[in-house]
């Protein structure tokens, strides 16, 4: 890896300095390389960032893992197949794990920096931003342009309490050394959700928490949906409470909830803290050069991704945006063509989907029937369970189920959401009826392959104006 201090000394050879070497960093610094830009790559953290480290990878692998372990105590729902317990070596999956985070690490950001010439990286300090450029380990670099792109970190729950006992982030869970007997999860979030399951899959004892409901930014129906399929395979789910206290007690840990007015005591080994994230923007210096943020910490951006300083721009988990990795690539690459002249772009997350990696896996796109409503649409709705897609019935599955959202006045689809073991691949699909303006009607009528999951959209959009129950197969 090169190092800015080897770059003409710092002359102002550079274009632009990136401010973080995770994917809104890297997507960054290879756009303006690509375009014959030179840039200064300035490291912030792991380099590889949060969803390499520890979000999206690791716990997508340990995911998928608990996955086959249930399969196989699933098993027994088609007849004549006798289903069976898998042993679980959890030191063994944690330490499988790490190894391929460290594989992909250098693959696709070690080993991929030496591929772009113009790009130069630096990692020997904490970065802050100074007028007309960015110190770091004790020299400063100048460039015309900058892109704050360090992310965020797991947010730890105000609870009367909780500093005196261990707990466990989401990041602590996926590489603890051994498997605890039992959890409390705080957080009916993605992360908690999915982190809930997994472990639960892999033999621990788990209790999922949540102030609200499960998913409360998804429609009511799929948190709903979610909430049964989870407690069906023995996780205890506790919704609707405040949060008294958490205390040690026995060599484990208490959390003292309130629902209804009175007050329950939960145990368990481990607390982990599933509550969300914030945004690494302090000791950045953003506020002595007037870059504005909001109550948490987050960097505001418009929707050519600049900040409030002329020059900076900002991208990723770091900023107000939508926190995906895959937002963040995107928003970076915004940044890039904007700070830089190449092409005006602007920020468009109308048809973005969203997955959350439980199973059944969850997946939205477009408004949900509230804030449809919110904007002003007369609205039209259709939930079909997935008892009515054959692909369920086919796979002996029919937990979950399909919502769809529509203008009531013009038939145009608004959103939808689905609730299924393969909703995240059918998603896309939802995604491009919105993005290319499609009624309901359309969508019906449009061919799909039979005993697929993505055929349930179908099935849907014809659940407006009919009864699908009294289709045959293919009839639509």
């Amino acid at each position: 890896m090169k190092d800015c201090r080897n770059a003409d000394k710092d002359t102002g050879a550079h274009d632009l300095i990136v401010i973080g070497a995770g994917s809104a960093g890297f997507s960054a610094a290879i756009t303006a390389a690509k375009a014959g830009r030179r840039v200064a790559l300035v490291g912030h953290g792991t380099i590889g960032g949060t969803c390499l480290n520890v979000g999206c990878v690791p716990s997508k692998v340990m995911i998928r893992a608990a996955e086959a372990v249930h399969a196989a105590s699933a098993a027994g729902r088609f007849p004549g197949i006798a289903p069976c317990a898998p042993g679980v070596d959890w030191p063994a999956l944690v330490a499988g794990t790490a190894a391929l985070v460290e594989e992909m690490r250098d693959k696709k950001y070690i080993s991929l920096l030496p591929q772009y010439e113009n790009v130069d990286y630096v990692e020997d300090g904490t970065a802050r931003l100074v007028p007309g450029g960015v110190e770091v380990g004790g020299r400063k670099i100048t460039a015309g342009r900058i892109i704050v792109a360090t992310g965020s970190r797991p947010l730890m729950p105000e609870i009367p309490g909780i500093d005196a006992v261990d707990v466990l982030d989401s990041t602590g869970l996926l590489t603890l050394p051994e498997r605890p007997e039992s959890l409390i999860v705080l957080g009916g979030g993605y992360i908690g959700c999915e982190l809930a399951q997994m472990a639960s899959r892999l033999g621990v004892q788990v209790t999922l928490v949540t102030r609200s409901r499960l998913l409360p930014g998804a429609e009511p129906e799929v948190g709903t949906a979610l909430t049964e399929a989870l407690r069906a395979e023995g996780i205890r789910v506790e919704t609707g409470l405040r949060y008294r206290e958490v205390a040690a007690r026995d060599g484990g840990v208490a959390l003292i909830i309130e629902r209804g007015g009175k007050a329950e005591t939960l145990t368990a080994a481990r607390l982990v803290a599933a509550t969300g994230r914030i945004a690494n923007s302090q000791g950045l210096g953003l506020e002595a050069l007037g870059i504005k943020t909001d109550a948490r910490g987050s960097i505001k951006v418009g929707p050519d991704m600049a900040t409030t300083r002329p020059g900076v721009y900002a991208a990723g988990d770091v900023t107000d945006r939508d926190r995906f990795v895959y937002m963040a690539a995107y928003g970076a690459k915004i940044a890039v063509n904007n700070a830089l002249g190449l092409r005006p772009m602007t920020y468009d997350n109308a048809t973005m989907p969203w997955v959350v990696f439980t199973d059944p896996q969850v997946a939205g796109v477009g408004l949900t029937e509230a804030q449809a409503t919110a904007v002003g649409h007369e609205v039209r709705t259709s939930v079909l369970g997935l008892d009515n897609v054959p692909r369920a019935l086919a796979a002996r599955d029919r937990r979950g189920l399909i919502k769809l959202v529509a203008d009531a006045q013009t038939d145009r689809l608004l959103g939808g959401q689905i609730v299924a073991p393969e909703g995240a691949d059918t998603i896309q699909t939802l995604a491009m009826a919105l993005k290319m303006g499609m009624t309901t009607k359309a969508l019906g009528e449009t061919i799909f392959p039979y005993l697929t999951t993505v055929e349930g959209l179908k099935l849907a959009a014809q659940s407006f104006d009919r009864d699908v129950a009294r289709l045959s197969c293919c009839a639509g």
